[in-house]
């Protein structure tokens, strides 16, 4: 079974100006691409997925915003088993009220962006929304790592601060977008203390040699099991992100440690589900 832990349902409308301005000239000048169900389901087939999560963007300050309406509305259409998740700004006055919203159309996560949101996850003003968050059994997706807008804030995106958020809501299941990235190895420590808390390996294979150290480093941290497949389709499909996730277990360096088939493939059959806490759409 393939659970494709992060895929994007959003419109390029749902951007604003952030992408046009900052993403697509550090990728390319290409704009975003249009997501409709059909090609959805065609990609998500064609990769042999099982059952996707999919979400949209939220940065208040950014002018980014996916609405929950929207969401529920693409995954209703969708053939591909699909479990949706909000995209929410804490920092929004009305984040209870969309926290609601959220809950009353069954999502059962959270995508959080920190990083273009310019909010600090490590603030006790977001307490009473983790409690929350933990109490209804919602997941949060975490984007952690890198932006290309300059805008962004660093800081408030590595791996240490979901450590901090775990110490105080042990309770609460994370995923770690993208593994950290740039900093895996912080992500692989986190992820061995902490019981609930995971990664996703999305995006990961596009800086292959970032990715080789990564996976060598959750093979001697033993987190193996902590990681989660994702495309980050529509960047990738999950055939391409399948097939440049195996490519990394190809690279050899001498007598060096490398990425065995075995770590390959226990993460690309992850039962995401079950590590997540989340029902079986299927069913």
């Amino acid at each position: 079974m393939i659970i494709d832990v992060h895929t994007h349902c959003h419109q390029p409308e749902h951007w604003g100006n952030e992408h046009k301005d900052h993403w697509a000239p550090a990728y390319g000048g290409e704009p975003y691409p249009v997501v409709t169900p059909e090609s959805f389901d065609h990609v998500m087939r064609e990769g042999g997925v099982d059952v996707a999560i999919t979400f949209g963007l939220a940065a208040s300050q950014a002018g980014v915003r996916t609405p929950s309406s929207f969401v529920a509305e693409f995954v209703s259409k969708l053939e591909t088993p699909t479990i949706p998740f909000a995209s929410m700004d804490p920092l929004d006055a009305d984040w209870r009220e969309q926290l609601e919203e959220a809950i009353a159309l069954g999502f059962k996560g959270v995508k959080l962006y920190p990083v273009l949101a310019l909010f600090d996850p490590l603030s006790e003003d977001f307490d009473e929304f983790y409690r929350i968050l933990t109490a209804n059994g919602m997941v949060v997706l975490w984007h952690m790592g890198a932006t290309p807008s300059p805008i962004g804030r660093l800081s408030v995106t590595q791996p240490l601060v979901v450590d901090e958020i775990a110490r105080r809501h042990p309770d609460l299941v994370q995923i770690m977008a993208h593994m950290g990235h740039p900093w895996q190895r912080d992500t692989n420590v986190v992820l061995r203390k902490n019981p609930n808390v995971f990664a996703d390996v999305s995006g990961v294979p596009s800086r292959p040699m970032d990715a080789f150290f990564a996976l060598v480093g959750s093979q001697e941290w033993n987190t193996v099991d902590k990681l989660l497949f994702g495309s980050d389709y529509p960047l990738w499909t999950p055939s391409e992100a399948l097939q440049n996730f195996r490519n990394i277990g190809d690279f050899r360096a001498g007598n060096l440690p490398h990425v065995t088939e075995e770590t390959i493939e226990t993460v690309i059959e992850q039962d995401a589900l079950r590590l997540l806490g989340l029902e079986d759409p299927r069913n």
